[in-house]
């Protein structure tokens, strides 16, 4: 059976990245293509595979430069794609992978991280959020036009898999789907391990620096509180949320795999502010036996285990409202329990790669 794998781009180092690599893991003949890839902004373990780019890839070379001009000629580039000749087509997409020009005997597999966010959520962009007047005229006409696009795009696929069971609610009402199947997305357990001798002094987040995952809400609590938090990760608001940091705050990009797992198993908890659609990074602190202090809403809420008076074992404390003090109260909440290192870690293995592997291809072979 010849099988291609398709992916929106390579060109950073997220969650969707590393659920490509699980899928090639389970089908690791198969060809990759992508809009556009640059070995040093994402996984090395890309290197391996055989790798086929878009026209975009002659034109952009950075993430920043890919999303200013992916409309409209990121699209066009994606259209003229040609998937051929496979068997089995199987897409990984938040946006455009789905765009390539696909052979009408395959059978195609979309699997869905999250429906276009520039076009089914755009609120969550500051650059929309804060526009008006002619700029916020033209973007809701880039919106219309990419909303026709993606849900057209979305109807090649023969059958829809997504991360969670809301998330697979968004993507029936964003491209008029009736059945979309659920599979969480894996955490390599394997890259993490647990360190009960060390001394926990910083609180941890690990995050691609954007607008709408909240950064900037941590960053804003721990100056208050005036204790240790270290931040990994890199994007477009890296500079603008670093000048807001105090010097209690620590910022580290592009840290090696050793780095990060020893990061994870010696930080107190792990913060995330953001409503995700699912979140491998707090996954992978509890594959550390670390807790999460995590916003209630979102895919956490399908994967945490959380904290209340009368379960004393949890793998997160939540939050319910995404601001400073709702923030501050968990932390302080956290600071006085017993964490069960062994229950969380115990936990996490529910979302291990060979888990997401044996249902995934479970899932294809059954269809086909």
């Amino acid at each position: 059976m010849k099988v291609a794998v398709i992916h929106d781009d390579l060109m950073r180092r997220g969650g969707a990245e590393q659920v490509v690599l699980s899928m090639l893991k389970a089908f690791p003949n198969a060809d990759l293509y992508t809009l556009c890839y640059r070995p040093n902004l994402t996984y090395e373990e890309f290197e391996k595979f055989k790798i086929y780019t878009s026209l975009f890839q002659y034109l952009v070379k950075t993430e920043k430069m890919m999303k200013r001009f992916f409309f409209p000629i990121g699209i066009l580039c994606m259209k003229l794609l040609k998937i051929k000749g496979y068997d089995l087509v199987l897409i990984s997409s938040t946006f455009c992978a789905k765009y390539a020009s696909i052979d009408r005997h395959s059978k195609v597999f979309i699997y869905t991280h999250t429906p276009f966010r520039l076009a089914w959520d755009p609120e969550s962009y500051k650059e929309f959020a804060e526009s008006y007047g002619i700029k916020r005229f033209i973007f809701n006409y880039i919106i219309r036009v990419l909303q026709y696009v993606d849900m057209s795009a979305a109807q090649k696929g023969n059958y829809h898999i997504s991360i969670t069971t809301e998330t697979a609610d968004r993507v029936k009402t964003a491209y008029c789907i009736s059945e979309v199947s659920v599979i969480n997305p894996p955490v390599k357990s394997n890259n993490f391990f647990i360190n009960k001798q060390s001394e926990k002094k910083y609180y941890l987040v690990v995050s691609r620096l954007e607008y709408y995952k909240k950064v900037d809400l941590a960053i804003e609590v721990f100056n208050e509180l005036n204790i240790p938090l270290i931040i990994v990760g890199n994007g477009s608001k890296k500079d603008e949320l670093m000048n807001l940091a105090n010097n209690n705050i620590q910022f580290k990009s592009n840290v090696s795999g050793s780095e990060l797992s020893s990061i994870y198993a010696d930080c107190k908890a792990l913060i995330f502010p953001q409503y995700e659609d699912f979140g491998i990074t707090p996954l992978e602190a509890n594959c550390s036996g670390r807790p999460v202090i995590a916003y209630a809403k979102g895919g956490i809420l399908e994967t945490m285990v959380p904290y209340n008076e009368k379960n004393k074992k949890f793998t997160s404390v939540f939050f319910y409202k995404q601001d400073k003090n709702s923030l501050i109260n968990a932390i302080k909440l956290i600071e006085n329990l017993e964490i069960d290192t062994d229950f969380i870690k115990e936990h996490s293995m529910k979302f291990d790669e060979i888990v997401f592997i044996e249902k995934l291809t479970t899932f294809i072979k059954s269809r086909l």
